[in-house]
């Protein structure tokens, strides 16, 4: 049960994270480019405090979840290379940490004033294209092997 709850956990925060960056990336950008700069300067400072407010506990979650499930397969994470296994879920952990690290460097832009429209763009689209890696690994490790 623990395992299952721990599952479905993982997979409803990537499913809330990635709805999210999805959105934000490639329907969000495009319409408030159509928006007068008040309302769309309006609209990102709603959203933005909307979402920072959401988004870290669906971090935490998908996250605390993700070393859960990684506990679970601490043997094979004993000998990442040893299996295709094993290889995908440590390719799928280095993605899941260059992904937090972007979390990081965003709270960090944020808080010391140093983020701009354009690097947010390239970190969204950095954080949608890893996601969607990830993706393909979770998949991966139970149907592929080699």
């Amino acid at each position: 049960m623990g395992y299952l709850l721990l599952k479905f956990t993982h997979l409803a925060a990537a499913a809330f994270f990635i709805g999210g960056v999805f959105f934000e990336v490639m329907i969000l950008s495009r319409a408030a480019r159509q928006l007068d700069q008040a309302p769309r300067e309006q609209l990102s400072k709603a959203l933005g405090q909307r979402a920072r407010s959401v988004m870290h506990w669906v971090v935490l979650a998908l996250y605390g979840a993700g070393v859960g499930l990684a506990w679970q397969y601490r043997a094979a994470l004993q000998a990442p290379f040893a299996s295709s296994f094993g290889i995908l879920l440590t390719l799928k952990i280095g993605l899941a940490l260059s992904i937090l690290g972007h979390f990081l460097g965003v709270v960090y832009l944020m808080r010391s004033g140093r983020m701009t429209l354009e690097r947010s763009r390239l970190i969204h689209l950095s954080v949608l294209v890893q996601m969607l890696a990830i993706l393909f690994l979770a998949k991966g490790m139970f149907l592929l092997s080699w």
